[in-house]
């Protein structure tokens, strides 16, 4: 064989390797990406409660259930008390054994939480936090874990953020994917986003899908607790300013929007969020849309329009649990329970004191978890399932029922 047959024969070889690889490597991505049916995913945030009875706790109607936090201490994943924590988790794995196909996992961060910026900073830092991450799931048998950032290069509640935040989180999730990936069975990534546009400005979105399983969108509190005007705080549909013309929340949005200070004119919601991701080239088998299981309270509203789109007397007065709400306000004569068909959301109006509620109720959990079926979208989330009512017809009972029909 002479030297350029040789050659020829090395070139054909390298790349038929390099072909192999690549395919192998796509089709790891598209097989984590890829559902094995058309069942919506029903993910629970889950907060352990002060008579916690993780026994009791419905898991035979999650796909997925992420217990809520642990944190960024010294750089490193952990519980601020894990002789608490760590009990506690390892008796909810200890659940499967009701629902074995239940996929067990741990959040990190949420609102307010630090030490994102700084332990995303340096590949050393990174490495460092990768490997208590690992440890941690392996410790407490675990099948994944959500990284709930609020928010990479954005300050949520005076956290530190740095422009850096933005490539510093994709070397993250890059690291997190090839860690998780080390393991013998498989193991989920996933990560808490925002439902508003300008977060997507200040993440990598096409790098960091690359990583992750599902992006879990956290459409709620699309009005949140600063506002002194009320609205829909986690609508389903898609509202345009124009349809809202008069109202004093459309003149406080007109407002943001040429100021520069929001970039979208009309109200949030989450299709509106849905359908930018989706033209933004997210799959959508990725994207994971939120359920609220609290709602947001404003007093001294006026009653016009029945309280929505108005200027309240303050801050809102506080947020909810929906097991209160069901308990206190949809018994409560006073509270008028009203409909949106444009956002396809509820809301509640006192006007005897009044008092403008936003919230989800068993129809509009069922009518998102419904959209995300015709979407062919991942599924539902939803925060969190301590917040449900214990009785019949839970918000969790009506997600569950629509998934299944």
């Amino acid at each position: 064989m002479n030297h350029k047959t040789t050659s020829f024969l090395y070139l054909i070889i390298l790349i038929f390797t390099l072909a192999c690889t690549t395919k192998t490597s796509d089709q790891a991505v598209e097989s984590r990406h890829t559902q094995a049916n058309s069942d919506p995913v029903i993910m629970a945030y889950y907060v352990p409660e002060r008579d916690y009875q993780p026994e009791k706790i419905p898991v035979e109607k999650l796909t997925h259930i992420i217990y809520s936090f642990t944190h960024v201490i010294d750089g490193e994943m952990k519980f601020g008390r894990p002789e608490v924590g760590g009990p506690k988790l390892d008796a909810l794995v200890k659940q499967k054994e009701r629902n074995p196909d239940l996929k067990v996992m741990i959040a990190c961060g949420g609102w307010g939480a630090d030490g994102f910026s700084d332990m995303a900073l340096t590949e050393e830092s990174r490495a460092k936090f990768i490997q208590s991450a690992s440890e941690f799931i392996t410790k407490h048998k675990l099948d994944g874990m959500d990284m709930d950032w609020e928010y990479p290069a954005i300050s949520g509640a005076g956290t530190k953020a740095r422009p850096e935040d933005t490539q510093n989180f994709t070397a993250l999730m890059k690291g997190l994917r090839e860690m998780l990936d080390s393991f013998d069975s498989p193991k989920l990534l996933t990560f808490a986003s925002a439902g508003w546009k300008r977060y997507y400005d200040h993440i990598e979105l096409h790098e960091v899908m690359k990583y992750a399983d599902y992006t879990n969108v956290m459409t709620y509190d699309q009005v949140s607790g600063n506002s002194v005007y009320t609205g829909h705080h986690t609508p389903l549909g898609n509202v345009t300013a124009e349809e809202i013309a008069g109202t004093p929340f459309y003149d406080q949005l007109q407002s943001l929007y040429k100021s520069g200070r929001n970039p979208d004119a009309d109200p949030r919601s989450a299709q509106k969020i849905v359908d930018f991701l989706i033209n933004e080239g997210v799959n959508p088998k990725q994207i994971v849309i939120g359920g609220a299981f609290y709602g947001r309270a404003w007093k001294g509203v006026p009653s016009d329009n029945d309280g929505l789109y108005q200027l309240s007397g303050g801050l809102h007065i506080g947020w909810m649990a929906y097991h209160r709400i069901r308990d206190s306000y949809e018994q409560d004569s006073k509270f008028q329970r009203y409909w949106d068909d444009k956002a396809q959301a509820p809301y509640m109006y006192n006007a005897a004191d009044s008092i403008f509620l936003s919230y989800d109720d068993t129809v509009s959990v069922a009518l998102k978890t419904k959209y995300t079926m015709d979407k062919g979208l991942g599924g539902i989330m939803f925060w969190e399932l301590g917040n449900d009512t214990k009785e019949e017809g839970s918000l969790l009972d009506a997600i569950y029922k629509a998934a299944k029909e």
